[in-house]
């Protein structure tokens, strides 16, 4: 039987369209597929946490580096002076080792020396420390020429008492006097860095008050050892009689004054 041109062809037509129908799907697929929904839309938006303003603090820049390594490398020392006060308060400069204030410090051995050279360097670094308040006070007397002998001596000896009878401190000194025969280094070096500085101020203070009127007699000027040496004093009585009779430190500063102006504190001469 005989079959039409157009019959013949009519199942190629039609998969064409059929082939054409599926692309199309696809395509309309796609596009819907990249439509987002409002709805979905709206609550992703509603999801998403808003951008915090950051303080100056936060956006502000660390430290230096610089800066935080000075910090470190303070603390640190400070760290190995406190050890240092422990051992040798308990030890006596003699007895003390290097290992032992490491140790105590938390900090190796070859990081002590990278501090202080060897004991003696680290004992003078704690004499320093102990007597730096003390010494500014003194070297600053000249610059205060408006204090009268009475208020630079009041001054002096509340230094002295607060920072050096009052804390840990007076335990260098015990140690220095107790040790320095022994160690003439350490006596050189307080005498060098402390007192040649501090004797010379402190016989002009005097000198001055006698110019002005302030005291009669010119002995501390003389001899400016005898303003200091009662406090000297307290310290060696603290470590060694204060169990069997405590000083009143500041009723002997008081009379100390007394003596020294010849007068109560505070009084006419």
């Amino acid at each position: 039987m005989a079959v039409s041109p157009e019959a013949a062809t009519a199942p190629v037509r039609a998969g064409r369209r059929t082939a054409q129908a599926r692309a199309d799907g696809k395509q309309s697929g796609k596009s819907m597929a990249g439509k987002a929904k409002p709805g979905k839309l709206k609550s992703e938006a509603a999801g998403r946490r808003p951008a915090t303003a950051r303080s100056p603090a936060e956006t502000a820049p660390p430290w230096p580096a610089a800066d935080r390594r000075a910090t470190s490398k303070e603390r640190r020392r400070q760290a190995i002076l406190t050890a240092a006060l422990d051992v040798f308060s308990e030890r006596g400069f003699a007895s003390a080792r290097l290992d032992d204030v490491a140790a105590a410090a938390g900090v190796a051995k070859g990081t002590l020396y990278l501090y202080f050279p060897d004991k003696e360097a680290l004992f003078q670094a704690l004499v320093r420390s102990a007597a730096e308040s003390v010494a500014t006070e003194i070297a600053e007397i000249p610059d205060r020429r408006h204090l009268s002998y009475d208020e630079a001596l009041a001054r002096i000896f509340a230094v002295f008492r607060r920072d050096i009878l009052g804390t840990r401190r007076k335990h260098v000194l015990r140690l220095l006097l107790a040790e320095g025969g022994r160690f003439p280094a350490l006596a050189e070096f307080y005498w060098r860095e402390i007192l040649t500085k501090a004797m010379p101020v402190l016989a002009a203070l005097a000198h001055e008050a006698v110019r002005r009127g302030e005291i009669a007699s010119d002995a501390a000027a003389r001899f400016p050892q005898l303003i200091m040496s009662p406090l000297i004093m307290t310290v060696i009585w603290d470590g060694l009689f204060s169990r069997f009779a405590p000083l009143d430190v500041d009723g002997l500063i008081e009379a100390h004054r007394e003596l020294l102006l010849g007068r109560r504190p505070g009084g006419q001469p």
